[in-house]
């Protein structure tokens, strides 16, 4: 009767869903062996502590995260305020020892450059003679002098500047 309804024979229909069966039975083996493989994972992740524990230990390591996110802010401004602070610092210097009077010898005598970031500081001369010692600066404003400077002044402007 039901071949006259459908069209078919119910032997197909018997085949098919033996077939769907099987393969449930066999897609059910395969889970619970995968299910019984992720138990064992798990014991051997559990030994030796329980869910307390863990939980404990994960609290403590997003503790430590927080106090490092802190710390890198904290290290972050300080390196601002160094790099603010350093603008104004001597960055850049220039040494040239020198004879100034003939008479004279041991390059007691010299020329100093000291510049910051943005090649502005001075120029320190200090000449040495056998009467006594007489010290001359000179400002620099962009790695540049108003006033003319003598050649071991330009020698050490030059070191500070990099062209030595």
């Amino acid at each position: 009767m039901i071949e006259q309804y459908l069209g078919f024979s119910s032997d197909y229909i018997i085949i098919g869903l033996s077939a769907l069966v099987l393969i449930m039975i066999i897609l059910l083996i395969v889970f619970i062996s995968q299910m019984s493989q992720l138990k064992k994972r798990y014991k051997i992740f559990m030994e030796g502590s329980n869910a307390r524990s863990l939980e404990d230990t994960l609290i403590y390591r997003l503790e430590q995260v927080d106090e490092l996110i802190e710390a890198n802010a904290s290290n972050e401004r300080n390196i601002d305020a160094i790099f603010k602070n350093m603008q104004g610092c001597f960055q850049k210097l220039g040494l040239v020892k020198y004879d100034a009077f003939n008479e004279m010898g041991g390059k007691l005598s010299f020329s100093l450059c000291m510049l910051n970031e943005k090649n502005s500081g001075y120029i320190i001369n200090a000449m040495h003679s056998r009467e006594g010692c007489y010290t001359y600066v000179k400002e620099i404003i962009d790695g540049n002098s108003i006033i003319q400077l003598a050649e071991e002044e330009k020698q050490a402007l030059e070191q500070a500047l990099g062209g030595m």
